[in-house]
């Protein structure tokens, strides 16, 4: 009994490339349908039984399923997915500020503060007393 080995030379350079088409169309395909079934649990639109109905759709007629959705809903994915992407930058920033020991949103400094800034600028002699008085004056008047 003979065994014949394929060898690579048994394997001619066109079926290479199509198996390389082949395996990058199946990784694209599994790509748009995780990209399709995280914008539908992502979807706080929808309710429940819709998330239901289009997963059932979408596992049942796979090609057809994820085609009728990226039509009839697709036009929504980018603004969900930007909406995403806001809100992760905002508490992104968010923490950032509270790590930095930054406020969050620049204010006005309260009338104590601004009096306590000019006394500590007049002890140290950077405000004579008159310029002392007439920022006092401006600031509780």
């Amino acid at each position: 009994m003979h065994i014949s080995a394929r060898l690579a030379a048994d394997y001619p350079v066109l079926d290479i490339f199509w198996t390389t088409c082949l395996i990058f169309l199946w990784i694209l395909w599994f790509m748009l349908l995780f990209r399709v079934f995280g914008d539908l649990f992502r979807d706080d639109s929808l309710s429940g039984w819709a998330k239901a109905g289009w997963a059932v759709f979408v596992l049942v007629l796979p090609f057809l399923g994820v085609f009728v959705y990226l039509i009839a809903r697709g036009t929504g994915m980018g603004r969900r997915e930007l909406k995403a992407a806001q809100e992760r930058e905002a508490e992104f920033r968010s923490y950032v500020r509270e790590a930095a020991g930054t406020p969050s949103a620049p204010s006005t400094p309260s009338t104590t503060d601004e009096l306590a800034r000019i006394a500590e600028l007049h002890t140290t002699g950077k405000l004579t007393d008159e310029e002392y008085q007439r920022a006092k004056a401006r600031i509780l008047g």
